[in-house]
Order: structure tokens, then C-alpha cells, then sequence
């Protein structure tokens, strides 16, 4: 008997047990569902991840100095300093400054709208496009301009669309808007990136009484430079503090990959343990084996009786369960994927957040390949109990 007849006379039998042979592969299905949706949820979940960090700007550094509480400090022009000393590794650099306070347009308050001093650098810094007017320029920091940029929500929500050229109040200081911003978000909402307001850092540090700011972001030449260029900016700060805690050096890629590493030990974890229904199921496909072998001890002996090898047998019944077992991976695969949309759908409904749950092509071949394999594995035992088989006691068999 060749492989193919094994397979079709594999397909009679499930087919001619239907119901036994659904409840038989129930643990196959259910194992690749479950492996297919998790990794498909990792997917996401790192997706979402990485785009949320790469709007924030993975090429950039972000340092914090708290100081040492002496009077020895670094200032601006040395923080310009490192990047004009080490223009392979930076592009620029700019202080921030946020600043705490109402926002007062016409006799309005708001309080949600975030304020921020940077420098000229930091449109580009950020990759934000502006829709009207400019940006901060270095003119207005070194003049102590009164001037703001604003983002969409604040433009279209306070000022009808129609922002350039209005003033607002920041801190009872009056401010006159020379551009807007693009919207950063599909939906710009009060309190999102896209409710701000960016002024010139000295006048930001002036109006916060700061006499020593102590918030950079500087944007690297490559991200494949992440380890160098920190590198280089403590050991700058370093000469000036002595203690390496009296400032920290973030960097947004480092902390994604880290991210990134943690969800895809997580989710590894979890597929590991859905993969048990796998097994469970190998095991339901194996008692069903050996139930069918008892049911066709006499069909067993009669092959014999008529010259059939052992090898015959147990090629029919391995590829029976193996049969068995890959035709309820690939109904777990469909309803894999059915699922996984309907997870997504979900996701949004129930968290407002868009968060793609998106199985991998390999993700569901080896759910496959795994499924097909356990069908063999665990047939094999029933199958070499077949070929074992006694025709003569075989054919008395009741």
C-alpha cells in the first residue's frame, strides 16, 4: 500500500467518525488557536510599541542633571559644546524647560495644556512639521522674545483654526504666536502631544526663576551609536560633577529594546504553556488510536492474512493520526486568525487603543508543523501495536 492510499483511506475513516474524530482533534485546535492569538498579540503589542517610541524619537538622548548641590555647574553653551566637539556621533542638542502654570487665552483658563521651553533645534529634534508660521528661533532665545509655537488642538480648539498671529498668556506673560504646529496624532485630544505649547528656553527659564536648566535632549547621527554616545556625554559630565549620580542619560532605544526583549520572553512563556493543550491533545489522539486499533483488530488481521507487512500497518495507522492531527491545525489556523481580528477589534472597543493583533506566517507553520509532528509522535505507539498484531488471533478476535 503506498503513502497516498494510507492518506485516503486515513480521510475515510475520520470522515466515517466524524464527531469522535472533531472531539479527537479538539486539543490539537485548541493549542493552535491559543499559540497563534498569543504570538499574534506579541506582535501587536510590540508594534504599538515601537511606533509609540519611535514618535517620541529613538535617535535621541535625554539627560537629566541633578547636581551635586555646589555651586559648580554645567551651563548651556557647554552642553552646545559636546555636540560642536563630536559632530559624528550628534546632531544637535536642545534645553527644555517645562513650565508649570495656567494658560490664560481671552478670559479662558487651561490648565491640561502643556508648556515648554526648547531650542531652535528641537522641530526637526522631534520630526514635527509645522502647518503655519516657523519655529522658535535662535534670535528669539538669545532676545528673550515673547513668542510660541502651538500644536493643532490648541490652534483649531482655542482659536478656531485661525492661531497665527493671536497672543495667549502663559504665567500673566503675554506671548504672541508666530507658528502652528501639524497634528502628531490622528486625534488630537486635550492633555495629548498635540495640546502644547513651545517657547524659547530663556524665556521659559526666566518665567520658572531657573538659573541653571537641567534638561537636554540631544538627537545622534545613528542609533547603532547609542553606547558611544552616552559615552561621550558623561564623560563630559563626569569632569564636572565627579558622580555619576548627579546626572542620568537615558536613552528611548536602549529602553525599547529592553521593552522588546521583555515581551518576547513573555509571550514565549506564554505560547509554552498553550502549547501544553498540544500535548494533551497528542495524548486524546493517542487513546483514540488505541481504541481504533482495538475496534479493527479483525480489518488488522485480515491485511495480514492477505500479506501486508508490519510496516504497512504502522504506516496506515501513523498516517491516520497524523492526518487526524494536521487537519485540526489547519482548523486551528482559521480560527487563529478568525480570532486574532476579532481580539483586535476588541482591543479597540474596550482600551480606545489601536493595537493590530497580527500572527506571524511562521508563528502558524509551526503551529502546523508542530501540530502534524505530535499526530506522529504520539501514533506511533498505537500503530506499532497494530503491526505487532497476531494475524491468527487477530481474525478470532470478537
Amino acid at each position: 500500500m503506498t503513502v497516498f492510499q494510507s492518506f485516503q483511506m486515513a480521510l475515510s475513516n475520520i470522515m466515517a467518525r466524524k464527531v469522535r474524530s472533531l472531539l479527537t482533534m479538539l486539543g490539537i485546535i485548541i493549542g493552535v488557536v491559543s499559540v497563534i492569538v498569543i504570538i499574534g498579540l506579541g506582535n501587536g503589542l510590540e508594534k504599538y510599541m515601537v511606533d509609540s517610541f519611535q514618535s517620541m524619537g529613538t535617535d535621541l538622548l535625554t539627560v537629566n542633571v541633578m547636581g551635586r548641590g555646589s555651586t559648580r555647574n554645567i551651563t548651556v553653551d557647554e552642553m552646545y559644546a559636546i555636540v560642536d566637539n563630536h559632530p559624528e556621533y550628534f546632531k544637535s542638542v536642545s534645553p527644555l524647560v517645562s513650565i508649570r502654570g495656567a494658560v490664560k487665552i481671552d478670559s479662558e483658563t487651561y490648565n491640561s495644556t502643556s508648556v515648554t521651553g526648547t531650542g531652535e533645534d528641537y522641530l526637526a529634534m522631534k520630526q514635527y512639521v509645522l502647518s503655519q508660521g516657523r519655529y522658535v528661533s535662535y534670535i528669539d532665545i538669545s532676545r528673550r522674545h515673547n513668542v510660541a509655537v502651538v500644536g493643532s488642538y490648541v490652534s483649531n480648539t482655542y482659536f478656531n483654526g485661525s492661531a497665527l498671529g493671536k497672543t495667549l498668556r502663559i504665567n500673566g506673560k503675554q506671548f504672541e504666536i508666530i507658528g502652528v504646529l501639524e497634528a502628531d496624532a490622528d486625534e488630537p485630544e486635550e492633555g495629548g502631544t498635540d495640546d502644547a505649547i513651545y517657547i524659547p528656553y530663556s524665556v521659559a527659564a526666566k518665567l520658572t526663576g531657573t538659573n541653571n536648566i537641567s534638561s537636554y535632549s540631544f538627537a545622534m547621527v545613528s542609533e547603532d551609536d547609542v553606547k558611544a554616545s552616552k559615552q561621550v556625554i558623561d564623560d563630559a559630565l563626569f569632569k564636572v560633577y565627579a558622580d555619576q549620580d548627579a546626572y542620568s542619560i537615558i536613552s528611548l532605544n536602549e529602553l525599547l529594546s529592553m521593552m522588546s526583549s521583555t515581551i518576547d520572553i513573555m509571550i514565549s512563556i506564554l505560547a509554552a504553556i498553550a502549547g501544553i493543550s498540544l500535548v494533551v491533545g497528542g495524548i486524546g489522539i493517542m487513546n483514540i488510536m488505541l481504541v481504533s486499533v482495538s475496534e479493527r483488530t479483525r480489518e488488522i488481521g485480515i491485511r495480514k492474512a492477505l500479506g501486508a507487512k508490519r510496516h504497512n500497518i504502522m504506516q496506515q495507522f501513523v498516517i491516520e493520526a497524523a492526518t487526524t492531527s494536521a487537519i485540526g491545525g489547519l482548523i486551528g489556523i482559521g480560527l487563529g486568525y478568525a480570532l486574532s481580528s476579532l481580539a483586535g477589534k476588541i482591543i479597540v472597543i474596550a482600551l480606545d487603543t489601536q493595537i493590530d493583533v497580527a500572527p506571524s506566517f511562521s508563528s502558524a507553520f509551526g503551529a502546523f508543523a508542530i501540530s502534524a509532528g505530535i499526530g506522529i509522535l504520539f501514533g506511533y505507539l498505537p500503530a506499532r501495536k497494530a503491526a505487532m498484531l497476531n494475524p491468527i488471533d487477530a481474525l478470532r478476535y470478537e
